[in-house]
């Protein structure tokens, strides 16, 4: 699901997943641009730029953006950036049976994989019934398709050579859109599957990893991987199966070859971008002015989405639990971190509108609600939700209520007499989330906290929030989308992003006292009965509570959302933005025109 940051491409996937706001649309061959002249006039091409490199080539095992795969792979549907809906996609059509329990999908005729063997319903049950829901296979989504309180998973059954059932026990109003899920190679990853390593887990969970040669990695979507060069770039090439035709029956993707290069930051991508090397950059509000400026002589455009789909929040870790008889979080911090009073007045302490206008320039506005605000589900403050706005004397009179107090220096003190001070990690390398942690340690600081602020490398910073789970609070943010129940496996408390009090997932060191609060088992709950209900204005009405109690307990403290901002030059025909999917959501009908 972590931060905003969008896609290139298609943006709703079929969960949140972690994101570094760091993907950017950049076009150039390599960091030098004369090499990107020299291939650039051979073939029509693009490239995206990236912070940072993928962390692997395994869908199932993936839960970060960059990724690879909207690029790569595909699902049975897909949804419609621009009109919000759930459109065939591997397969041509389907039916749902009477009972509301059953969909029926037809495949397309003569689908490939990227060697060139039939993709078939065997694919599609081996991927979901082999992977997704194994048990054994640590996947983040299979999180969005359990269903009901006895949280089973959907059956899936072959009915013939073209025809695949889903079964679910319940009526499940999200499930149409979560089958976006990719299909994966039956004929590849088949005995990875079946075959265990010394320790008995399927050796799949080590297979295509990202020193994995390219040439194994076999896909469906509209390109394929040519060329991996770590910390320098990602390039794909043109799948010659690839499945979609243009109106003439010509094969498509029209472009190419998609280059990513690996950049240290977001201004080396305005530099490349500015020096004419680039096709397209994900606009900054730092940059914005400068670029809007070189519209017209850069020959390219800005394209404003509005809001962006994604969140970005500060979260303490709520754990109690314990590792090795040792508490992962300091038992006196997990004291102040657990009162809600002190999560409220970290809330009211941080001036977003302050934010807003500095650190983004004024291209955004102060976020309140986990959902999309283009999501139909999304509650506004003017329809009850409650929000936080800036008032550091109410901040300090919560923690007064609940046994803080202040020496004579202003510093702030529990009951106990300790300093109340905490680190605050976000990932290091962009600006933007550098400057919003950099303001919510000043500002926390007029209400008397001490807040280091410490940005991580990824990996680093990652491992922590997952794995060691060792960290006091965090600066972060989940990509988003039309359909809540994408976020089950934030809100599900065993769920693989439910970050802020996260259970250890598979393979990992089991924690003793791991304990779920009421108003986190209730909004658990909630997605539950959601996802069962099929009249959608009661639907509204439970997503709206699960939103009111977020907000009055606050797992994550919502700051901005931005304007989703991107520059394309003016040499692709067929762009059509969405903020649900950037610039080149519909990839395969892109052609480059000049």
């Amino acid at each position: 699901m972590i931060l905003t940051k969008k896609k290139s491409h298609r943006i709703n996937r079929v969960w949140l997943i972690i994101s570094i706001m760091a993907f950017t649309a950049i076009t150039i061959v390599g960091c030098n641009p004369t090499n990107f002249k020299s291939t650039a006039a051979q073939v029509p091409q693009l490239v995206n730029s990236i912070l940072s490199d993928p962390k692997t080539f395994n869908y199932a095992l993936s839960s970060e953006v960059p990724n690879i795969f909207s690029l790569t792979y595909e699902g049975l549907v897909t949804q419609n950036p621009i009109t919000g809906e759930i459109e065939p996609n591997l397969a041509k059509s389907w039916e749902t049976t009477n009972d509301k329990l059953g969909f029926v999908f037809t495949l397309r005729e003569g689908l490939k994989w990227s060697d060139g063997e039939p993709l078939t319903v065997d694919d599609v049950v081996f991927s979901y019934n082999d992977i997704y829901f194994n048990e054994d296979i640590p996947t983040d989504t299979r999180d969005i398709l359990r269903i009901g309180e006895s949280r089973a998973l959907p059956n899936v059954q072959k009915i013939d050579n073209r025809r695949i059932k889903f079964t679910t026990p319940e009526p499940f109003a999200p499930f149409l859109g979560s089958l976006e899920i990719p299909i994966l190679p039956a004929h590849i990853l088949k005995e990875s599957i079946k075959t265990k390593d010394k320790e008995g887990k399927p050796i799949f969970l080590t297979k295509w990893g990202v020193d994995t040669p390219v040439e194994e990695i076999i896909v469906n979507g509209p390109y394929k991987l040519e060329r991996y060069d770590t910390s320098q770039r990602v390039i794909f090439q043109r799948n010659p199966y690839y499945w979609r035709k243009g109106l003439q029956g010509e094969a498509q993707p029209y472009i190419e070859r998609i280059v990513w290069p690996i950049v240290e930051s977001t201004d080396t991508s305005l530099l490349q971008f500015r020096s004419g090397s680039l096709d397209s950059v994900g606009v900054t509000p730092d940059y914005f002015s400068l670029l809007k400026k070189q519209e017209k002589q850069g020959n390219f455009t800005i394209y404003n989405g509005g809001p962006a789909t994604g969140t970005s929040f500060v979260f303490f870790n709520l754990n109690k639990g314990r590792r090795d008889g040792k508490p992962l979080v300091d038992p006196i911090k997990s004291s102040w971190f657990n009162t809600v009073e002190f999560r409220q007045a970290v809330a009211y302490a941080i001036d977003r509108q302050t934010m807003i206008n500095n650190t983004f320039r004024g291209l955004g506005q102060t976020q309140d609600s986990p959902i999309t605000i283009q999501s139909p589900f999304y509650l506004a403050p003017e329809e009850g939700l409650k929000s936080y706005d800036y008032n550091p004397e109410k901040a300090k009179e919560l923690l007064k209520k609940v046994g803080f107090k202040y020496n004579t220096q202003g510093e702030l003190l529990d009951a106990e007499n300790n300093r109340v001070r905490f680190t605050l990690l976000t990932n290091a390398g962009n600006r933007i989330r550098e400057a919003m942690g950099a303001q919510i340690s000043q500002d926390l600081g007029k209400i008397g906290m001490q807040v280091d602020f410490t940005p991580l490398a990824w990996n680093t910073y990652i491992d922590k929030l997952s794995n060691t789970l060792d960290w006091d609070a965090s600066l972060l943010g989940l990509t988003g989308g039309l359909e809540p129940n994408n976020g089950a496996n934030v809100w599900a408390p065993e769920g693989g992003l439910h970050m802020f009090n996260q259970k250890p997932q598979a393979g990992q060191k089991p924690i003793e006292g791991w304990e779920v609060a009421p108003w986190e088992a209730r909004i658990g709950e909630l997605y539950i009965q959601a996802a069962r209900e099929l009249d959608e204005a009661k639907r509204k009405e439970i997503y709206a509570e699960t939103q009111k109690i977020t907000q009055e307990n606050l797992p994550f403290i919502y700051l901005v959302n931005p304007y989703s901002l991107s520059a394309v030059r003016n040499k692709f025909d067929n762009i059509k933005y969405s903020v649900l999917g950037g610039a080149f959501w519909n990839i395969h009908e892109i052609k480059v025109i000049q």
